[in-house]
This record gives C-alpha cells, structure tokens and sequence, in this order.
C-alpha cells in the first residue's frame, strides 16, 4: 500500500448510471464523460443484440475504480503487463482500470469493454452454453469499439493488440476451434482466432444463420464436432475464414442518434469516503490472510477521523473481517448503521461478523442464528434485489444441526438469478437444484461453468456433473459432488 499512488485526499467522484457506478479521482466532468462512455457501451450491445435496456439494481451494477497509472493497476492484479482487469462477483462485480498510461500494446478501456462484454453475455444469457473460443471471440469483436468525437460508434474494429497472432498465417483454423479441444489451444491463439471467426459469422452475409443454428444444437448437448455441421464443410470453413482475414475485415459506424447520450449523475465523495478509498480499493481487489493484515492499520487510520461516516466505517469493517478481527468488525458495522440505518453493507457485515463469531465459538444454538439472520433479512428489506444478503441468509444455515429449509433454497435460487456471473455461487445453486431433483435446471446452470475459457478444475467438474447427470440422474450427480474438492465445486474463486 506504500506504493500506492492516489493520495487519499484526492479529490474523488462518484459517477451513477443505469449499469455502472464509477469512482475515480478525477474532475466531475472527467468521470461523468468516462461514465457516459461505459453506459452507451452497454446500450450499443444491447442495441446489436437486442437485450431490453432496463436499468439494474445498484448491487448489481458493475463498480469501476478508475485511478492511477498502468503499472499500478498492474501491481494491484498482482500480474505484470496488465492494462485492466474484471472481478465478477454476485452484488459486486468489480473493474479496475488506470486513468493515465499505455505501453502494454492494448488500450485499458480495451480491455474494460472485452472484460464488460462478458459481464453482459452471463447476465443476459445465464444459462446458454458458449464455446470458450465463441465467448473470447465475442468479447473481442466489441473490444475496440470506439466513440468519436461526433458521438458516431465504431464496431466490429479490428483488434490491432492480436496482430502479432496472424503473423504467419492463421493462428487456428475454424476447424480445430470448433471440433478440437480448447485446452490444448493456447490462449492468444484462442482469442485471435475466435475473434476473427466470431467476426466472420456475424457480419459475412453468406455464413449469416450458422452461429444460430450451431449454438442451439450445442444447447441441446449434441457435441460439438456433430454441431459444427451447422456450418458445412469445415475444409471449406477454413477456407473462407483464411480469405476473410485477407479481404473482408470492415467495421460499420453507428451515428449518434442511433445510441444516444445518456443520464449519468455525480457526486463528491466525502472527506470520510475519500481518505479510505485506497483501502477500499485494495479490499475490493480481494486479500489474503497476510495482505489483509498489512492492509488493517491502514484502513483504521484513514478511518479513525470519521466514526460516523457510514461508508468510512464499512470499508473499516471489511478491513477488520478480512483480518479476522470479528469484534471489531462488528463494531464497525454497528457504528455505520448508526450513521445511516440504510446502509446495506453494514447489515451485511453485521450479520457475516456475528456469524464467524458465532462459528469460532462453535455455536449452533438456534436462537443465537435466528438472530443473526436478522441482519441479512434488515439488507434484503432495503434492497430486495442484492444477491449477498440472499446468499448468506442460505449460509447462515450450515452450521451443525441445521439444514437449509425451503426458504433459503429460494433465497440462494433468487441470488444466482441476480448474479449469474458469479461462478460459485452458480455452483451452490446448482448443488440446491440437485438436492431438490431438479436435474435439467441444475445442468443449465452447470453449462456456462463447463465452457468457461479460464474454468480450470471447476470447468472439468461441471462438466463431468453434467455428464453423470445425463447418463445417471441427479442422485449419482450429487454424491459425486459430495466426493469434490473445494476447487472443483468454484470455491476457488477470488
């Protein structure tokens, strides 16, 4: 954190939208104009794909940090060559993007928009099964859309940054995307050659239809080699997909009234808002045992002058969870609610202090989670539609003795359907579905899992799930899960 480069004191802003809200320290035209850019982003997607443009609730609208440089935000993912990276997360799927800098060959608001489109794809597709190199080829054909000065959009650019991928030709042919394994693809070649198919069947006229036709059968379960006929020869599919590389690349321009401009509101954070932000920042990237302890004397100076700023408070309380101090966490949450009995995280942070009290202690009186509950039903009460108080109102019944009643399957259920792109809370949804018989449900929820490009042993185990469930049934599915490590089953997840 000492080499953090925001001064606490900075002068930030808050900018809302329907779909976003984005914190950057930065004059308040700046963030709005940054804000504006992500929202008509979003309504461009819509627009091509014809998703309802409907405003979301705020937990479930994605947080953009916007500061710093490059290198920074690099330390921040803790990975070199970084230019900006996504988290997602059920009522806080979370973006970190620099405000200044280049030098990584890849514009950040690039990579923001690559990272947004598969935001987009899992909230408004939840249950529909793409192909690793159809989800990356997506995300790349909307990467480098840009807005000009005029307010027309480019889509359908070519992504400059995957040149180096076609310097000897195709890096992948059509044919080994389609019917080979994409584990044994490697990763630059699955993104540039399903960015350049993908772009393929959605603007060639002579292959429109295909795409269709090949995701419904893969929907269906056939595989994927059987799928491709959708698409004819694949020798002649690699053919055209070599041409079209040469000759038929173009991107279209959609003029300013097709995607207008749209509301954005700003705010000045508070003194108390603005002096925790960097330990704000660093919580929401998500911490360790020992990055959570070197974080807490921070956090409790910066809020330490503000005991009853409630966002200062709640970043404090995060701060002393994720370092075990569960008193004091406790604390915290109690004096932001004191402050504002509207602040959902509070109760939120009540409720999950109170419970890892409650466990250390290893008390399962029910009186003692009956009140603890309340904290969670407070923040659903507030906002109906935040996932978190759902999903640890579910948690807050794994302790011995009891079992989820029917009551927090549905709230868990309500929780995926609010953040489907939340992998393992898709996994604990998919695990109820089971518990319940509900065997076809469950494997739709397990299929966006399955295809993940970067699923890991969490991909291979949906998939396997899926395969017993189709040859055996729910029950063989569930005691298979019953034998699953923690990372296959998604707990792995930052």
């Amino acid at each position: 954190m000492a080499l953090w480069p925001v001064a606490a004191q900075a002068e930030w802003h808050e900018a809302r939208s329907d779909h976003f809200i984005v914190y950057s320290d930065d004059r308040a035209d700046d963030v709005a104009r940054f804000a504006e850019r992500l929202e008509r982003f979003d309504a461009t997607l819509r627009l091509l794909t014809k998703i309802p443009a409907t405003p979301i609730a705020p937990p479930n609208r994605v947080v953009v940090y916007r500061t710093g440089d490059i290198s920074s935000i690099a330390r921040l993912a803790r990975s070199s060559n970084v230019a900006g990276f996504y988290i997602p997360r059920a009522g806080g799927s979370v973006a970190f993007v620099p405000k200044s800098g280049s030098g990584t060959g890849i514009n950040p608001e690039e990579v923001l928009f690559h990272e947004y489109t598969h935001h987009f794809m899992l909230s408004n597709w939840a249950e529909a099964a793409f192909p690793a190199w159809y989800v990356e080829g997506f995300a790349e054909f909307f990467a480098p859309t840009r807005f000009r000065d005029d307010g027309s959009i480019e889509i359908a650019r070519v992504p400059m940054y995957r040149a180096r991928e076609f310097a000897n030709g195709l890096p992948v042919s059509a044919s080994t995307l389609l019917t080979g394994n994409p584990d044994k693809v490697e990763r630059p070649a699955l993104y540039a050659g399903g960015w350049l198919l993908t772009h393929m069947l959605l603007v060639d006229p002579a292959r429109r239809g295909q795409i269709d036709r090949f995701m419904t059968a893969v929907a269906a379960g056939e595989p994927a080699a059987r799928a491709a006929a959708a698409f004819g020869d694949l020798r002649a599919l690699d053919r055209d997909m070599s041409r079209y590389a040469r000759t038929g690349l173009r991107y279209s321009i959609l003029p300013k009234a097709m995607v207008p401009a749209v509301k954005v509101t700003v705010r000045a954070l508070t003194p108390g808002e603005a002096a925790t932000m960097p330990a704000r920042i660093r919580s929401k990237r998500g911490v360790n045992r020992k990055q959570a302890l070197e974080l807490l004397p921070i956090a409790q100076r910066a809020a330490a002058p503000y005991p009853g700023d409630p966002a200062a408070q709640v970043v404090l309380a995060e701060a002393e969870y994720d370092a075990g101090n569960y008193a004091a966490a406790e604390a915290a949450a109690r004096r932001a609610i004191a402050a504002d009995a509207k602040q959902v995280d509070a109760h939120v942070y009540l409720g999950m202090a109170q419970m890892a009290q409650a466990r250390a202690a290893r008390d399962a009186d029910s009186n003692r989670w009956k009140g603890i509950r309340k904290a969670f039903l407070a923040a659903n009460r507030i906002e109906n539609d935040d996932p978190e108080p759902l999903r640890l109102f579910y948690d807050s019944f794994k302790i011995p003795g009891q079992k989820p009643n029917d009551n927090a399957r549905d709230a868990l259920l309500r929780a995926h359907t609010l953040g489907p792109q939340d992998r393992g809370l898709r996994m604990e949804a998919a695990r109820v579905l089971l518990e319940t018989d509900r065997a076809a449900e469950a494997r739709r929820v397990l299929g966006p899992v399955a295809y993940a490009p970067h699923g890991g042993a969490t991909a291979a185990f949906a998939a396997e799930l899926i395969a017993i469930i189709d040859r055996d049934g729910a029950a063989a599915a569930l005691a298979r899960w019953r034998g699953g490590s923690k990372a296959q089953q998604g707990e792995d997840d930052a």
